[in-house]
């Protein structure tokens, strides 16, 4: 198997492409994405898979990724939507960006530069969940996640923690 290629900056703020998991030792700041589907007042969380190598077992948003080199942002939502949940067919709107660095476990950090899209979808939205990428899938209000990373954050991704921290009116607006 190839080593996946991503876009990372390097020291002169250009993009280069570096291989996924030397970007996370290195702290690299990176391109990403972010999706939050959205069913009239839910949105769609994510288990992300126990096999995962950084962050197994926790919640995060709809889905989020990397793109591949040379690859289009909202292109690559819509790919990882298809990969990983088994969405086809919703319209992305953008809902901001945000940078952000966090420990993510092992000796890795995220340091991305992150294009959030939301679309809208009804909870009756066919789904074929990706073992190797997702565990598990539940719906829920804003207001129910904020409290819920309020009680138990260590069950959530820290760019989820971030994002309704720091991206709240943006994503939901």
């Amino acid at each position: 198997m190839t080593a996946q290629m991503i876009p990372a900056y390097n020291a002169d703020g250009r993009l280069g492409p570096v291989e996924k998991l030397e970007v996370h030792r290195r702290g690299l700041r990176h391109p990403a994405i972010s999706v939050f589907v959205r069913a009239g007042d839910e949105i769609l969380l994510q288990q992300r898979a126990f096999g995962k190598y950084h962050t197994p077992g926790l919640w995060a948003n709809t889905c989020c990724t990397h793109p591949h080199w040379g690859e289009d942002m909202r292109a690559c939502a819509l790919r990882r939507l298809q990969e990983e949940l088994g969405i086809t067919g919703l319209v992305l709107s953008p809902a901001g960006e945000i940078e952000y660095r966090a420990d993510v476990g092992a000796g890795l950090t995220e340091h991305e530069v992150v294009q959030i899209f939301t679309a809208e979808a009804t909870r009756d939205l066919p789904l074929a969940l990706n073992p190797d990428e997702v565990a598990s899938i539940r719906w829920m209000t804003p207001e129910a996640l904020r409290e819920a990373i309020r009680i138990t954050p260590e069950a959530f991704t820290p760019w989820l923690r971030i994002y309704m921290d720091q991206q709240f009116a943006h994503i939901f607006s």
